[in-house]
């Protein structure tokens, strides 16, 4: 339990009529809309290590004078074990928030997380400089404040706690911008998630100036209003500690004749619902994982000798023959494609291969077609979806069976290769009699 929370309970600022669950098995308390009447069930919440709550309304407390704690005060909360607090459903006083924030220094508390909360006014947080907080995980979801930009200041205020932040996560909250002194004060921030808000093209290059975020690996941008594939790289390009980085769900247009360098250091890239007809070069050269499902693919050719898993279910692909350029591919996705025949010779030989999804495919049922699935599942390397989801389009006579029964016998699928043995037989047999 954090002492901002005892003290707003402990001095009953949330009103409502509630109480406090606890389950033990699940470490998790849940208290709905405390009470002066009911605030005697917080103590059940102690042993926790995550503790949740919600409703309430706050601004009537904004002038309630917040002394010092005692040191008796002090030692209760640095001995509980709650690790996590989830505040939801709340209207917050952002002053308020300013005066007891620095409390939490004295618990062990890791991850804040607000949803669903108004945060009203602006607070004053001079009284956080030079101050630390445990807290490593910062989380808003549907959250409603004042703009970003402006508060340079506040942000600076709060430097000895931010430089040290390591995951920070503020999504479908509407934000338009990230100033560029904001994300200088960063300075140990390896995951930044801001999906689902109404970032620009034009709002990413100020966001990710040359010193700002300087060690993040991992960064969500999916759901945003970002439309210039090109854009986005040449906004990004400076994160050179970037290794997984979400351009999902954004509606993005390339011109093919552009060209621009990814950071080096990124292994995990999706771009899948982002509408492009095509892979565009050149990709990250150690990239492992490259999602492109759900676009509008009708060819592939890309060389990636690092490549270890790639998804490009949805797709309008007709063909899979770039396989044979990723031989370190362990995982391979081609679901609901128009794909007639998985290339069975060329497949064969990836030796890392383990995991095979190509479902809802319009195959071609010939010996190679219907043989090749027929292998792969033998292996064990096709995943859900076999047999149900696999039939057989072409020929007529099989349309609409199951890949898995089409017969792929050596006498009907390879005849030359039982027909030559018996022809040299015969022929030995006529060279003898003679």
């Amino acid at each position: 339990m954090t002492v901002a929370v005892l003290l707003l309970l402990g001095l009953g600022l949330l009103e409502a009529e509630g109480r406090c669950f606890f389950s033990r098995t699940q470490g998790y308390c849940v208290c709905y809309k405390l009470s002066e009447a009911s605030i005697g069930s917080i103590i059940q919440c102690f042993p926790a290590s995550v503790v949740e709550f919600r409703g309430g309304e706050l601004e009537r407390y904004v002038a309630f004078p917040i002394s010092d704690l005692a040191p008796s005060a002090i030692e209760m909360l640095g001995s509980l074990v709650v690790r996590k607090i989830i505040f939801g459903d709340l209207v917050v006083p952002e002053i308020l928030l300013a005066r007891i924030l620095r409390f939490f220094s004295y618990t062990q508390v890791q991850e804040l997380v607000f949803q669903n909360c108004v945060f009203k006014g602006r607070g004053n947080w001079d009284e956080m400089a030079d101050q630390s907080l445990p807290i490593l995980s910062l989380r808003f979801h549907n959250v409603t404040s004042a703009p970003l930009t402006g508060r340079e200041q506040d942000f600076s205020s709060l430097s000895s706690w931010l430089e040290t932040l390591q995951e920070l996560s503020v999504t479908g909250s509407h934000v338009t911008s990230l100033p560029c002194g904001i994300g200088r004060v960063f300075r140990a921030l390896h995951s930044l998630d801001v999906a689902q808000n109404s970032l620009g093209d034009e709002s990413l290059t100020p966001a990710f100036c040359s010193g700002a975020f300087p060690q993040l690996r991992v960064l969500s941008l999916r759901r945003n209003n970002l439309t210039s594939y090109h854009s986005v790289c040449e906004s990004l390009w400076q994160l050179q500690e970037l290794q997984h980085l979400d351009l999902s769900q954004n509606k993005l247009t390339a011109d093919p004749s552009s060209s621009c360098q990814w950071p080096v250091s990124l292994q995990i890239f999706n771009l899948s619902d982002t509408g492009l007809g095509e892979v565009l070069t050149p990709l990250p050269p150690h990239l492992e994982v490259l999602d492109m499902s759900c676009n509008n693919l009708r060819a592939l050719d890309i060389c990636l000798s690092s490549l270890k898993k790639l998804f490009l279910s949805q797709n309008m692909l007709q063909a899979a023959r770039f396989v044979r350029k990723c031989p370190m591919l362990d995982t391979l996705h081609l679901d609901n494609n128009l794909i007639t025949e998985l290339p069975w010779d060329e497949v064969k030989l990836l030796g890392h291969l383990q995991d095979v999804s190509a479902a809802g495919n319009p195959y071609s049922c010939s010996c190679s077609g219907a043989g090749g699935l027929q292998a792969l599942a033998g292996m064990g390397h096709l995943g859900q979806g076999w047999p149900q989801d696999y039939r057989c389009h072409s020929p007529p006579g099989y349309q609409g069976r199951l890949v898995k029964d089409v017969s792929v016998s050596v006498l009907r699928c390879n005849s030359a290769a039982v027909i030559a043995p018996i022809c040299v037989a015969l022929a030995l047999l006529g060279v003898a009699g003679a």
